[in-house]
């Protein structure tokens, strides 16, 4: 048998701060042995956004485990439980919880592995009025852009 797997749970991992995000995460990245990408998980309660960013060379993919509500380049989109966005280095993004009484939960993995274990690496905080939504895109089944 390979002894070359992790298994992590929330519970086992104290929520942390990033520098530049005032939501606590978890990070899973080194519990779980990753090399080649850097994984979170986020529980976002109502009323909650990540601080919006981008990267210079990080994609990330972001899984809604219960839903979740996500904004690229100022335009909000609802994902269902199970659905999964990626976001390329460009675009400013950040996931948020304009709801009144749900909490979101997230997985959020990011590649190749920029930075370090205890910061993001090459974070892009955009100019006020930055984010203009030209790609933003809904293509994915099941990805529809929020109303306001």
């Amino acid at each position: 048998m390979s002894d070359d797997f992790s298994v992590v749970v929330p519970a086992d991992l104290e929520p942390e701060s990033f520098d530049t995000v005032d939501v606590s995460h978890r990070k899973y990245t080194e519990a779980l042995g990753c090399t080649d990408a850097r994984v979170n998980y986020l529980a976002l309660e109502p009323g909650e956004a990540v601080t919006p960013h981008a990267h210079e060379r990080q994609e990330e993919l972001f899984v809604p485990l219960t839903g979740g509500q996500i904004e690229i380049d100022g335009d909000r989109y609802d994902v269902p439980q199970g659905g999964v966005v990626r976001v390329g280095p460009k675009p400013v993004r950040n996931v948020c919880n304009r709801t009144d009484d749900e909490t979101h939960l997230w997985i959020m993995i990011g590649a190749p592995p920029v930075g370090t274990i205890e910061g993001f690496g090459e974070y892009v905080l955009p100019d006020d009025g930055d984010a203009s939504g030209e790609n933003a895109s809904a293509d994915d089944a099941g990805v529809e852009e929020a109303g306001d």
